[in-house]
């Protein structure tokens, strides 16, 4: 983006991923989602992955220059195809949205959700790994503890650097429609997710329990069908008050 005041012009960056004719449907793009500083970029697409870009690091020789591009970062599989056997319904693997929570450690933490599962993920950086275990030997096999006969101090030595996405809590069964939004509250406890009928809210920490405050009952969508009315199509937080939402 160029330009002063109102004079803005928007010049094309650059291109991640290939431009070929075989583009299988998996690899279409479901939805994109920045972090909140704009350092990081995730992608999800139509097979269940999400690819994470990082906005290129400063520059060394000039530290107060930073590009706009963006390199890949971290990729993993957020979600796999699934069948309701109750329903007789096959659930796609495809992200239908993601929302990254305030950082408050080194690592990152986001929300993704396909149809009918909401996942949490923890994407960590490890450039150190730990040699000299006492009960472990280097081949990762458990020692007897009677077998040491003597302790020392395990040592940490850097390593390459090496991302990390790991699955953190998994919200699920809530929903009866299909989950079309997802929204992280300002308290960065709780998050609202919501479907063409429903909006639940959820904690952070709590997987197996969620409280529905907004629910269309069933004279309601019947009244809904003859007027043409359209449903519930997104839900979000408000960005400064976590008891108000639209």
């Amino acid at each position: 983006m160029t330009g002063n005041g109102n004079d803005i012009q928007w010049c094309f960056s650059q291109v991640k991923g290939t431009m070929d004719d075989d583009i299988t449907e998996a690899d279409i793009i479901s939805t994109v989602e920045f972090n909140h500083d704009g350092e990081l970029l995730a992608t999800g697409d139509k097979g269940g992955r999400v690819v994470i870009f990082q906005r290129e690091q400063t520059n060394k020789s000039n530290p107060n220059y930073r590009r706009s591009e963006y390199n890949v970062y971290s990729t993993f599989q957020s979600h796999e195809p699934e069948f309701d056997y109750l329903k007789s319904l096959e659930i796609d693997e495809k992200i239908n949205k993601i929302k990254w929570l305030r950082r408050k450690n080194p690592a990152h933490f986001l929300l993704s959700t396909n149809d009918k599962t909401i996942k949490l993920w923890k994407v960590s950086e490890r450039d150190k790994m730990i040699e000299g275990y006492n009960t472990k030997a280097e081949n990762g096999i458990m020692r007897s503890p009677s077998a040491v006969k003597s302790l020392h101090i395990p040592l940490l030595k850097p390593m390459e650097l090496m991302v990390e996405a790991s699955p953190r809590r998994i919200f699920a069964n809530a929903h009866t429609y299909h989950i079309n939004s997802i929204s992280v509250n300002s308290d960065q406890e709780t998050y609202m997710s919501a479907d063409d009928l429903r909006i639940n809210l959820w904690h952070l920490e709590i997987t197996d329990q969620s409280f529905s405050i907004l629910f269309v009952r069933a004279r309601w969508r019947a009244a809904l069908s003859r007027r043409n009315v359209q449903v519930i199509q997104l839900s979000d937080c408000s960005s400064s008050n976590c008891r108000c939402f639209r």
